[in-house]
């Protein structure tokens, strides 16, 4: 999948059978906040029209391959298509859990910027991190070690650099299992396991 790409949207709006809108990929991009305050790691962009109807219905390439669902629903004025390996884990997560768990740390955080010697230090590139500001008592953040000061610059592998990097990072594959939370620590890297919660 690339931008420029042909693609087909379809739907079955009602019972006169299937329609189809073309056009071309626009962007594929993420994170995105819903407007019910979930996130989409990732989404498709198109210039297909979104008919009524069409938002559950497959935009698929000229070789007939599905390539995500598309879907009016999760952002207010406008359609997107959810990619459809991140259709198949939510899919996944229903049939095994009846829900889509989220992790959570039990933090307040806020983007920083990480000092020219701590970016050194960690070895790769990364402009901002995310502050601790503060931690609930008894959290799977105080529990595992994490201190307010604290900057948070990966979760399990993961880099965040800001509270979407985060969110995404807490997946609910993370739900119930140690993660490696690296943090900058008096401006040296340090790695601590966090069990991580689950958002109720």
């Amino acid at each position: 999948m690339k931008v420029g790409q042909l693609v087909l949207a379809l739907g079955r709006p009602n019972s006169a059978g299937m329609q189809a809108s073309w056009g071309i990929v626009t962007a594929i991009a993420g994170p995105a906040r819903t407007h019910r305050g979930g996130l989409l790691d990732e989404y498709i962009q198109t210039e297909t029209t979104p008919y009524p109807g069409f938002s559950g219905g497959p935009l698929v390439n000229t070789e007939g391959e599905v390539l995500g669902l598309n879907t009016s629903g999760l952002t207010r004025g406008s359609s997107l298509t959810i990619p459809v390996k991140g259709a198949w884990r939510i899919a996944e997560a229903l049939a095994k859990h009846g829900s889509v768990k989220r992790g959570y740390l039990g933090v307040r955080t806020q983007p920083v910027e990480i000092p020219e010697a701590a970016r050194k230090a960690l070895k790769r590139e990364q402009a901002t991190g995310l502050l601790v500001v503060w931690l609930e008592e008894n959290g799977p953040a105080q529990t595992g070690g994490l201190f307010v000061g604290d900057t948070l610059v990966a979760v399990g592998g993961q880099a965040v650099s800001d509270p979407d990097d985060l969110f995404s990072a807490l997946n609910s594959d993370t739900v119930g299992k140690a993660v490696a939370v690296e943090v900058l620590r008096g401006g040296k890297p340090e790695t601590v396991n966090v069990t991580v919660g689950e958002r109720k």
